[in-house]
């Protein structure tokens, strides 16, 4: 009866693409391989593809009964080290022992034979991801910026505070230069990805980060990609229920997990270029400011802020790169995604966004 009384605020049905919109997998085979694992993978409908995303392809299916989720790498060439399906399985195994919203790995596909690639079957959690627009069901919430941001913040204090170590952590990436390595690393890589298009502020970035390069602060688990469409909310009291895509996660910097998490925060001023990444809603009146929750994370975590415009500039200029890298992606034919055409464009424009941060015209 309660339940009737406060329904809840949004749908947590999942957002699932149509049969055949999804990129399609040889389930039989599939099956046949989980069965000689003591495991039975439904086919009483095909498996369906969710919704959104860029890289990494998920898929609703049922196992022994109960949903979960198949995780697998996208289709074509893929670069080095990228899309480990192991390395994440194994991070997820230890992490869920110590953050309740890490969903717990299942199985793990480590034989590309079975679907062209490894692949990872991992627990389903129930929920709904804010992503670009805000759901019209939270809209005229009045606190709802408020409440998605501090969420935002929360859940990066609590995985920045868990012990690494006794996770069996420890030895996960290489923290130790983590800064040094990152500011070279993210050089290196535009360059092949503008493929001798360079932007004049590709160096021009590189050579602020190298002069500006500060030592590395004190280390923690990184998830490297926290934004509200990786984490999974309650239907009903918006709370986290689950944080999601753990391939990119790290020991490193804490600070520059922040810096990521705040290159994609939007504000009502952004130039064009930011406005158009609609990765969060965050220009949705009632957010706090992308100063305002670094500000709120420094209290929270009490770490220090004084180099953080070294960090903001450092996690821009990843994610301009990684655009031109989905937009290379697009250009060499790994890709007919319509959304991908304009990432060149998109790209050079949080270049130059990055350059005002350097400069310190806008936090």
């Amino acid at each position: 009866m309660n339940a009737m009384l406060n329904p809840p605020l949004i749908d947590t049905a999942p957002q699932l693409r149509t049969p055949a919109d999804s990129v399609p997998q040889d389930w039989p085979r599939l099956a046949a391989h989980l069965a000689q694992h003591g495991m039975a993978l439904s086919l009483a409908e095909p498996p369906r593809q969710f919704s959104g995303g860029l890289a990494n392809l998920n898929y609703l299916v049922l196992v022994d009964g109960r949903e979960a989720v198949l995780r697998r790498p996208p289709p074509g060439e893929l670069p080095p080290g990228a899309f480990d399906m192991a390395r994440e399985f194994g991070i997820l195994a230890r992490v869920s022992k110590g953050l309740d919203l890490a969903p717990r790995p299942l199985y793990l596909g480590a034989d590309p034979a079975v679907l062209g690639a490894p692949f990872q079957i991992i627990e389903f959690r129930r929920g709904f991801a804010v992503r670009g627009a805000m759901p019209d069901a939270l809209s005229a919430l009045p606190d709802i910026g408020a409440r998605l941001g501090a969420t935002m913040i929360d859940v990066l204090a609590r995985l920045h505070a868990l012990d690494t170590g006794a996770l069996g952590l420890g030895d996960l990436g290489r923290p130790q230069g983590f800064l040094e390595r990152a500011v070279e690393g993210w050089s290196k890589r535009a360059l092949l990805a503008t493929e001798g298009t360079t932007s004049p502020l590709i160096p021009a970035l590189s050579a602020w980060l190298r002069a500006n390069r500060v030592p590395d602060g004190p280390f923690a688990l990184l998830h490297n990609d926290l934004k509200l469409d990786n984490i999974l909310l309650d239907g009903g009291t918006l709370a986290p229920v689950a944080v999601l895509d753990w391939d990119q996660c790290t020991r490193g910097d804490a600070l520059f997990d922040l810096a990521t998490t705040l290159s994609y925060w939007t504000e009502a001023g952004d130039p064009p270029a930011m406005q158009a990444l609609r990765q969060m809603p965050t220009a949705h009146p009632g957010f706090p400011t992308r100063e305002q929750a670094a500000l709120a994370y420094a209290r929270a975590t009490g770490r220090d802020l004084s180099d953080f415009r070294f960090y903001r500039v450092l996690a821009m200029f990843k994610l301009a790169v990684i655009f031109h890298q989905l937009h290379a992606r697009y250009r060499q034919g790994g890709t007919q995604d319509p959304r991908y055409a304009a990432f060149g464009t998109l790209a050079d424009g949080i270049l130059e966004f990055t350059q005002t941060v350097a400069q310190g015209d806008i936090f």
